[in-house]
């Protein structure tokens, strides 16, 4: 299937390629990295999508699908090649000298939207780990055309050795410095997390598909100005605030995350550990859903994926279909609040609109709850004295 549309000469365009090996989640219509492809601040020239049982080994696509990729490029007057499936490095070499085009797949361009978006100082961090531990697997595609160096006073490398080996060697120092440097950003966390434990505070994440409203429903809750908009990935930095619950005549703690997205890369999991850490240790997460995208089974699938990955697959969660001011008349839910089956238990779940507020005061009803719940379950029998351990409710 291939669909075009006019490239804009203000900003870089690209052509968007698909892969459909006959996996549930294939976007044929190559929606969502068309959206991470604006984010980014690509314009989109064209989309091209095919099915195969598996990958050319050399082109990923096959010749002749990579010809068709050329011509339409040439057409539309597109620059880059995107593909929505992670390319080998000799798979993004042989595409790039066959299509004159540079090549890139959805792990660099997730790489690239977050290193765009990352305002703090362990964000930043996080992604220049993540982008250094990608780099280092392609700088063959990079510097397979220069010659050997020669020693000499002055120069970087001892006699013969490669400019490949020397980047490497220069990569492997940058990402051994980065590592050092965000271990140390991670045990100020840690001890930020162990002065929470002792305020005996109750500690709520936010988390959830990337654009489900999860800032938005932050912002409504607790009165802040977290920075929330309609796009992939506006939110990339930990913002933790106190929440009252009048009902639960206390605060509790409520943390907006990073969002997930599907086939999100392994290098980003591990080198945002530290921020997803939040929704790791906290005592119940409040699993943020976009009640108006008829792909959300498929997304809350991804985020349970994500969240065993981190250690967070155990934690209780409140199920929150947001956006519900943009569903469907047809589709609109009967009540707002009931239970549904998820990874075997059976989960509250909640309809509500971050932007109208329908729904919320029945979500703070419920959090209230679940804190007292908390409270209670930490108390001496003799006392009352309030902790922050599991909450005993499914």
């Amino acid at each position: 299937m291939t669909q075009s549309a006019p490239s804009k000469s203000a900003t870089p365009s690209v052509i968007l390629v698909g892969v459909d090996f006959g996996l549930p989640h294939f976007d044929g219509e190559l929606e969502e990295l068309g959206l991470l492809a604006q984010t980014a601040g690509y314009s989109v020239a064209g989309r091209v999508a095919c099915k195969r049982r598996a990958p050319d080994p050399a082109l990923f696509v096959g010749s002749g699908k990579a010809d068709e990729i050329r011509m339409l490029a040439e057409s539309t007057g597109a620059t880059e090649v995107l593909f929505d499936q992670a390319l080998s490095p000799a798979q993004q070499r042989n595409l790039e000298r066959h299509l004159g085009l540079a090549v890139n797949d959805r792990t660099l361009l997730i790489l690239e939207i977050f290193a765009q978006r990352a305002r703090s100082h362990e964000g930043k961090l996080q992604v220049e780990l993540a982008r250094l531990q990608y780099l280092q697997t392609r700088l063959v595609r990079r510097w397979s055309h220069l010659e050997r160096q020669s020693g000499g006073i002055g120069m970087r490398g001892g006699p013969g050795e490669t400019q490949i080996e020397l980047d490497r060697r220069m990569i492997g120092d940058a990402i051994k410095r980065t590592r050092d440097r965000l271990d140390k950003v991670k045990r100020q966390r840690a001890t930020q997390r162990r002065q929470r434990e002792r305020r005996d505070a109750f500690n709520i994440s936010l988390v959830g598909y990337t654009n489900a409203g999860k800032s938005s429903l932050f912002n409504a809750l607790v009165k802040a100005r977290a920075y929330a908009a309609d796009q992939l990935f506006a939110t990339l930095d930990t913002t933790t605030r106190q929440l009252y619950l009048g009902e639960a005549g206390r605060s509790v703690s409520l943390s907006d995350t990073v969002g997930f997205i599907r086939d999100l890369p392994h290098g980003l999991v591990n080198a945002f550990a530290a921020t997803l850490q939040e929704a790791a240790d906290a005592d119940l997460l409040l699993h943020v859903v976009d009640a108006s995208n008829p792909g959300h089974p498929e997304q809350i699938a991804s985020v349970q994926e994500v969240l065993r990955e981190i250690g967070a697959g155990e934690i209780p969660q409140i199920l929150v279909f947001n956006k519900l001011d943009a569903v469907e008349p047809d589709r609109q839910p009967l009540v707002l609040s009931d239970f549904v089956e998820l990874g075997g238990q059976q989960v509250p779940r909640i309809f509500l609109s971050a932007r109208t507020g329908v729904g919320l005061d029945e979500l703070r009803a419920l959090l209230a709850e679940r804190a007292l719940a908390s409270a209670q379950d930490k108390s001496p029998v003799s006392g009352g004295h309030q902790g922050d351990g599991e909450d005993g409710c499914p």
